[in-house]
């Protein structure tokens, strides 16, 4: 069993119910981040980043059982999305969108440890994209979240319930549109993905 449980200690931050919007203070933390541009679905940028980003995912835990003992489940795939003209960003249309895609850490990944790791695995494993992986810090704050039940091509009613819950609340969107994924699309029935749609407020 797992003695960092991190899905435990950040249960809240990575459950939502389906069509009911909920408020939520996220608080700062670690994570792995890689940056590019382009539609998900047909950019090679963002394949390569996905596929560097869970190797070494799992290469920073094996190091952390290694020095301390501890092992933990890694942290969901999410993604930071948006477009130089918000007014503009659609997920109809993603030729224009730029990204973050990143996993979160524990407290006890360290910078040295990361610096390390990461390329270690991009050698070993030949991955495309390790060189432009980051750790950082991010921090959120105010946010409102909803959970996402199906396809991620329809996503676009999700988030503008999401959008008018945040109105109604007399708050205004500020910060990226945030989606985590919970589920494996290359495994899992489209109809049954589940997607954290967060948008951070103010």
């Amino acid at each position: 069993m797992a003695s960092l449980d991190l899905k435990r200690e950040y249960r809240k931050y990575y459950t939502a119910r389906v069509g009911r919007p909920t408020l939520v203070e996220v608080p700062s933390r670690p994570f792995l981040m890689i940056d590019g541009a382009g539609d998900p679905n047909t950019s090679q940028e963002y394949a390569e980043a996905v596929a560097a980003l869970c190797p070494i995912a799992y290469a920073i835990r094996a190091a952390i059982k290694r020095q301390t003992g501890d092992g933990y489940a890694v942290m969901p795939l999410e993604g930071l999305w948006w477009a130089d003209d918000m007014a503009h960003f659609s997920v109809e249309d993603k030729s224009d969108w730029k990204w973050t895609m990143m996993i979160c850490q524990p407290d006890v990944a360290t910078v040295e440890m990361v610096a390390t790791v990461i390329p270690e695995v991009t050698a070993e494993k030949t991955l495309a994209g390790g060189g432009r992986v980051r750790f950082a810090t991010y921090e959120e704050g105010a946010a409102a979240q909803v959970m996402h039940l199906g396809p991620y091509a329809d996503e676009a009613p999700t988030i503008q319930l999401l959008h008018e819950f945040i109105a109604a609340e007399g708050l205004e969107r500020s910060g990226l549109h945030h989606e985590i994924y919970l589920g494996d699309p290359r495994k899992t029935d489209p109809a049954k993905l589940k997607t954290i749609i967060r948008q951070p407020v103010g």
